[in-house]
């Protein structure tokens, strides 16, 4: 199938219902060729149901799925330009790895030669660095090496689009990470359009090119991995793609760039942005990171607390600051090398310094 699109996935005014119940509503998404994209949201939100529509696994109720340009609807599975790595592997466990990774190009027809299959599965065997693996059964591999094996397995038809459905999932952390990397490296090596669904926020900014965050069904925002944690569409974006503090506040402003923004205790916190401020009833969306932490009496902060909380992490600290009339404050504070003396300890009283530029604002 040659491609006649610079869009390898499209939707167009895709909604999927099961019955009563509408899984996915009205959604129109563009990939480029090459892209690494992820997928992220809840549990529900329709992430997985959008992914089994590329794969074939479903059909949509209304509007288009495309592939490379071409209407996918209708067409089944096997006839697509896409493989899946799903979260369990779905490796046959009664083959060794050269078969399991041989399988799919077994049903190519015309028939491939038993050496350019051979030649295509070693290719693919090293692209996953388990080329002396060949002959080992699946029983005897990691969870990794599967992992490995799976991917193996989707890449070796050559297809046009990789899905990943969370297939990272089953893995311990260290070995998670790793395989991010691997994952990485995969997808500069092929060059092919990657969409990876997951609702492992880390896993979606340190991964992908580009995030799409669906929520009931919908896409709420589509954008780089920075413009998302940064500037987040609304406050399910802020909630959900890493942690914030939301605190209501009435805000005041006389140029529609700089303005203040009062918290139910009275006090006041400056703002400064350019992107235009108005007056009424709104929530700050502030970052833990984006507020510093500083020893009661600097006079350097807008609100002041004490500290009930301190998770130690190593090269930071995560603190939970009560402040009064507003509640707890969550707060991360990178450690000054030194020694224990740049910790503070539960029950100290500290202030809260916060640039004017670190809150995002969402009217009410």
């Amino acid at each position: 199938m040659e491609n006649k699109s610079e869009f390898d996935i499209e939707f167009r005014s895709v909604t999927k219902r099961y019955g009563d119940v509408t899984a996915v509503t009205d959604v129109n998404l563009q990939l480029e060729r090459g892209a690494f994209v992820a997928l992220l949201g809840p549990s529900g939100c329709g992430k997985t149901t959008c992914l089994r529509m590329i794969g074939g696994f479903e059909q949509p109720s209304e509007g288009t799925v495309s592939v490379g340009g071409e209407a996918m609807n209708g067409v089944p599975p096997y006839r697509r330009p896409v493989n899946m790595v799903f979260q369990h592997y779905a490796l046959f466990p009664h083959f060794d790895v050269e078969t399991n990774i041989a399988y799919g190009l077994r049903q190519i027809r015309p028939r491939l030669s038993d050496a350019e299959i051979r030649r295509r599965v070693g290719e693919a065997l090293e692209m996953v660095h388990l080329g002396k693996f060949a002959q080992r059964r699946i029983h005897e591999m990691s969870g990794g090496q599967q992992q490995r094996v799976a991917l193996a397995r989707a890449i070796v038809n050559r297809p046009r689009v990789l899905l990943l459905d969370e297939p990272l999932a089953a893995l311990d952390k260290k070995l998670r990470i790793a395989m991010q990397i691997e994952l990485q490296n995969l997808h500069r090596e092929l060059g092919i359009t990657f969409l990876l669904v997951t609702h492992d926020q880390e896993e979606a900014l340190s991964m992908s090119d580009r995030v799409c965050v669906m929520n009931a069904g919908r896409i709420v925002q589509f954008a780089s991995p920075q413009e998302i944690y940064d500037n987040p569409a609304d406050l399910f974006v802020a909630d959900f793609v890493g942690k914030t503090n939301r605190l209501p506040v009435s805000i005041e402003t006389t140029d529609g760039r700089t303005g203040s923004a009062r918290l139910n205790n009275g006090a006041s916190i400056l703002l400064d942005r350019p992107s235009g401020i108005r007056s009424g009833a709104a929530t700050l969306s502030i970052r833990p990171e984006s507020i510093r932490l500083l020893a009661a009496g600097s006079n350097g902060g807008q609100l002041t607390g004490r500290v009930t909380h301190r998770i130690f992490l190593g090269a930071s600290a995560e603190y939970s600051i009560s402040v009064p009339g507003v509640g707890d404050i969550l707060v991360f504070a990178d450690r000054v090398a030194g020694g224990p003396a740049d910790l503070f300890d539960p029950g100290a009283e500290v202030e809260l310094q916060i640039d004017p530029d670190a809150p995002r604002i969402f009217y009410d």
